[in-house]
C-alpha cells in the first residue's frame, strides 16, 4: 500500500510518500515537506476510535501496535492530520493474477504469459 501525504490545498503534489511492504513501513520525504514529517511513521502505538477494530461487545478506543497494516494506515492518517496534511491511499499495482478475459488460454499459456512479464 502506498500513502501519498499532501497539503489539503494541493492534492497533486505530495510532500511525502509512505509505503507498507507487508512487513514494515517506509517513508520518503519529498521537497517542500513540513518540519516534523519524519515522525509520521515513528514506531510507537496509535490510539484510534474504530468499532471495526474492537472485539465484539466492547467499546472505546483501540491501541494499535507497530508492525501491522492497521497501525500503518492509522498512524499515517492521524499523524499527518496533526501536521495539517491530508493523505491519499493508493493500492500498489499487482502483477499477474487471473484474467477472466483470458480464460480461453490454456493453463500452460497463462503460466508462460505471467512468468514472461517478469
Amino acid at each position: 500500500m502506498r500513502a501519498e501525504i499532501h497539503r489539503p490545498e494541493d492534492p497533486e503534489t505530495p510532500v511525502a510518500v509512505a509505503t507498507w511492504d507487508g512487513r514494515r513501513a517506509h517513508l520518503e520525504v519529498l521537497e517542500g515537506a513540513p518540519e516534523g514529517i519524519e515522525g509520521v511513521l515513528r514506531p510507537t502505538p496509535v490510539v484510534v476510535e474504530d468499532a471495526s477494530l474492537r472485539r465484539p461487545g466492547t467499546r472505546g478506543e483501540v491501541l494499535l501496535h507497530p508492525g501491522t497494516f492497521a497501525w500503518f494506515r492509522e498512524a499515517v492518517r492521524a499523524r499527518a492530520e496533526a501536521l495539517g496534511l491530508a493523505v491519499r491511499f493508493v493500492p500498489t499495482r499487482l502483477e499477474g493474477g487471473w484474467d477472466p478475459a483470458a480464460a480461453y488460454r490454456t493453463f500452460e499459456e497463462q503460466v508462460e504469459r505471467l512468468t514472461s512479464a517478469a
